[in-house]
């Protein structure tokens, strides 16, 4: 009897871990689009505009500061933090990225400005708005699964996405909520001149306008960590193109 049962559970055991390899990276990516609000809700989506705090983690303290985040289709972007660093004896630190679709800059207060290049450039390219997922193929990823991990105090899907060129990126899809919980990338910081492997954790989804969102990202690498804190997000405002643009 005792041997039955064993038998039965080992069955079951391998049933279950069949039906979990099974799924392609296709279907995973489906769910996980409708898991966020699914393709309806994200065709609405023509603007977004992000507000809120980050926290750099500094070998001196936490430096508190804001962030506010403009994105356009197809796949334009700008990010602007401004920071106050006068307990390092310093002014405001003022980080201004934009990318207009195919050609990117970075203004900094504190190291300079410059264009987007190389490997940093091709990963802004590779990604779209108003979510990768739904145009990945387009893109020219491949995508592929490679079974599950822990994430926290949950198990992720483990996809991996690799496109022509720029960065590999690893997304973990919680397996329970199938939104996604953590990504992971390796990428070229010129600043360094060195290569850094980058995870962020993405957390407290919150539904704006039909779509789940997550309203904390929190990053680390050797290079930096920080902690971004959104406190609103906003869908099809008025946004002038010219913000994207080299000033």
């Amino acid at each position: 009897m005792k041997y039955a049962m064993r038998s039965v559970l080992i069955l079951l055991a391998l049933a279950s871990a069949q039906t979990a390899s099974s799924q392609t990276a296709d279907e995973l990516i489906e769910k996980s689009i409708a898991a966020m609000g699914g393709r309806a809700a994200f065709e609405k989506v023509k603007t977004r505009v992000m507000t809120g705090t980050i926290t750099i983690n500094t070998p001196g303290g936490d430096l508190p500061g804001t962030i506010e985040l403009w994105n356009a289709r197809p796949n334009k972007m700008r990010t602007l933090i401004k920071a106050d660093l006068t307990q390092f004896g310093a002014g405001t630190l003022e980080i201004d990225q934009r990318f207009d679709g195919q050609t990117g800059y970075l203004l900094n207060t504190l190291q300079g400005n410059r264009d987007i290049t190389g490997n940093q450039l091709d990963n802004m390219r590779n990604q779209a708005f108003p979510h990768a997922f739904l145009s990945y193929k387009d893109l020219g990823f491949k995508a592929t699964v490679e079974g599950k991990q822990n994430v926290g105090s949950g198990e992720a899907y483990v996809l991996v996405l690799e496109p022509a060129k720029g960065s590999t990126i690893r997304q973990f899809i919680d397996t329970e909520t199938m939104l996604p919980v953590r990504f992971v990338m390796r990428v070229n910081v010129e600043e360094l001149g060195a290569e850094v492997e980058q995870t962020t954790d993405l957390s407290a989804y919150t539904e704006v306008d039909g779509l789940k969102m997550p309203f904390k990202l929190t990053s680390s690498s050797s290079a930096q960590s920080f902690t971004v804190d959104l406190t609103k997000i906003e869908h099809n405002v008025a946004v002038d193109d010219k913000i994207f643009v080299k000033p």
